[in-house]
């Protein structure tokens, strides 16, 4: 942890009559939106580049048209420097197919990444430390001397989960996350996994999905954003929808 979260009476991050342009005729908007850390939430109706602006949003990578987002009381606008932004980007893990593995280098070499650059060879601590991190995300111990370009979708997944988590973040966001797996049992078992773990770890996220099967599993408050509006309210379930 940076020791640079939000105090108490402030959520850690808050969006307020967002106006963002991604698509022709077709903004992202979202008229107000709190996050305490803490929180646990399963939103839907972003699409895949809808997702990816949200976090660019949040991470002050990109900035409204309209509106304000502000991330522990300080509006995305005001970071001036690099110093300012890595700050304030510590406090978030991302999970994002967009990221890269290293193909051809080991599995436990692409873990430790967020913890050092000497990973040639790797120090006892931390290989011990990666170590830790691949079980507690479900990654197989075996699988950690293999190059990366071998893992199977849910193993790579798992492998930027770990990544994500592996400084101590106060927020992780996931952006569609288990869109290329079976999504049936395999997003089950991952919606798990991201469920323990954050209980265990204590930290808030955001899981951008559309999954049933891995919203049912991680246990997070389901909210789902209305394009047209960019209201977004609680995913009503059973006969309930149908009276939205």
């Amino acid at each position: 942890m940076t020791g640079t979260g939000a105090p108490a009476s402030q959520p850690l991050i808050k969006i307020d009559g967002l106006v963002k342009a991604y698509q022709a005729l077709r903004p992202l908007r979202i008229a107000a939106f709190a996050v305490d850390r803490g929180d646990r939430i399963v939103l839907s109706g972003l699409d895949e580049h809808a997702a990816e602006l949200f976090v660019y949003l949040v991470t002050g990578a990109a900035l409204p048209d309209e509106g304000t987002v502000t991330v522990a009381g300080h509006d995305t606008r005001d970071i001036a420097t690099d110093t300012e932004w890595l700050s304030s980007l510590d406090r978030f893990g991302i999970v994002t197919h967009r990221a890269i593995l290293l193909e051809g280098m080991t599995v436990a070499a692409n873990l430790a990444l967020p913890l050092t650059v000497a990973i040639d060879p790797l120090a006892d601590d931390v290989r011990a430390r990666v170590g830790r991190e691949a079980s507690d995300v479900g990654l197989p111990a075996d699988r950690l001397d293999r190059p990366a370009g071998e893992l199977s979708p849910v193993e790579r997944l798992r492998a930027h989960l770990a990544r994500s988590v592996a400084v101590g973040p106060e927020l992780v966001m996931l952006e569609h996350p288990t869109a290329p797996l079976d999504q049936g049992e395999q997003s089950s078992a991952f919606g798990q996994t991201l469920k323990t773990l954050s209980e265990n770890r204590g930290f808030g996220w955001i899981a951008i999905s559309e999954d049933e099967a891995f919203a049912a599993a991680c246990g997070g408050d389901r909210r789902r954003l209305d394009a047209a509006t960019g209201k977004i309210g609680p995913v009503k379930s059973g006969w309930k929808k149908w009276f939205s």
